[in-house]
């Protein structure tokens, strides 16, 4: 059975397509491709995703239609996260999306965000130690603790790489006064992770961790094979962070290439995030995987389909 599923994240949208078996629940055929559409823009000051960025993820979301449609997925899974879970429009786009595609997006919580991406990021490891998993989104962050029987800590933090950076960055590059703020905001907010216990493994999603795993092996290109698994270490994020913070965002896409396209404005607020969530939990370095919501979407599903009457 082929299995479509849309992460619509505040940044990115995100479609995998999977040819899944129900008897292993193994995902034995994926492929992946993101959009930058970016729909929460202006949304924590205006309260509502702007027609240009409506615009933009329906033009992506009909792009993926077509992407779908040649795969022959039978089920199509959409998600959105934060963007949609502020704005006041929400169910009004949703309703199109309806009306357009014949897609049911769900609107998941933050707490749901944080299982699913959990799910998605750690299944694939075939031990069950205790893991880490952070997600730094467009508009959300989110840190869950545990292993593939139970979660024993998750939250989701009101903190993304276009939140941090509409808040605090009014100049390119932004002035040391505006880093500092953010670094404060930053250190406020993830405050209830200092207690954390040590996890055997951190696992880093989403797209501030892969690009900075592009940045230190001077890929040009994107490919998921080529991030994930790749090792960064705090003093790799700080050394990149310092670079970041004194270039503009003409300069940071000029310098690393297609890798950075979209997010060249955002990139230095999620290196910032990342790098304090390292400090605060003291990690000497996380594992990149470019697997994370749109995964989990997928591997619940499936669990869903297995637990349902009639099936054996």
């Amino acid at each position: 059975m082929t299995v479509a599923s849309i992460d619509i994240g505040s940044n990115t949208v995100l479609l995998l397509i999977a040819e899944v078996s129900t008897e292993t629940f193994e995902i034995l055929h994926s492929t992946t491709t993101y959009r930058v559409s970016r729909v929460s823009e202006g949304v924590r000051e205006n309260l509502a995703i702007n027609g240009a960025r409506e615009a933009l993820l329906f033009a992506t979301l009909k792009e993926f239609q077509s992407v779908i449609e040649e795969n022959s997925c039978k089920v199509v899974l959409p998600v959105a996260t934060n963007a949609f879970r502020i704005a006041k429009n929400a169910e009004q786009i949703i309703n199109k999306i309806k009306t357009n595609f014949d897609w049911d997006v769900k609107i998941i919580s933050g707490d749901r965000e944080a299982q699913l991406t959990f799910l998605g990021a750690a299944s694939p490891f075939h031990d069950n130690s205790k893991k880490a998993v952070i997600d730094i989104g467009g508009g959300s962050t989110e840190i869950v603790y545990g292993n593939k029987d139970s979660i024993e800590y998750k939250n989701s933090f009101a903190l993304g790489v276009v939140s941090l950076t509409e808040k605090f960055f009014k100049h390119n590059p932004p002035l040391i006064d505006e880093i500092d703020k953010a670094i404060a905001e930053i250190d406020i907010t993830i405050k209830p992770i200092l207690d954390l216990p040590n996890p055997n493994d951190v696992i880093a999603v989403a797209g501030t961790p892969t690009t900075l795993a592009c940045i230190k092996n001077n890929i040009r290109i994107y490919d998921d094979s080529q991030v994930d698994n790749e090792v960064l270490t705090d003093s790799e994020v700080k050394s990149m962070r310092v670079k970041l913070m004194t270039m503009t965002h003409e300069q940071v896409k000029e310098k690393y290439g297609d890798v950075v396209s979209g997010r060249e404005d955002v990139l230095l607020a999620g290196t910032l995030i990342l790098e304090r969530i390292m400090n605060a939990m003291r990690l000497n370095q996380i594992t990149v995987s470019s697997k994370g919501l749109r995964y989990g979407v997928v591997y619940d599903y499936l669990r869903s389909i297995s637990n349902s009457p009639g099936r054996k």
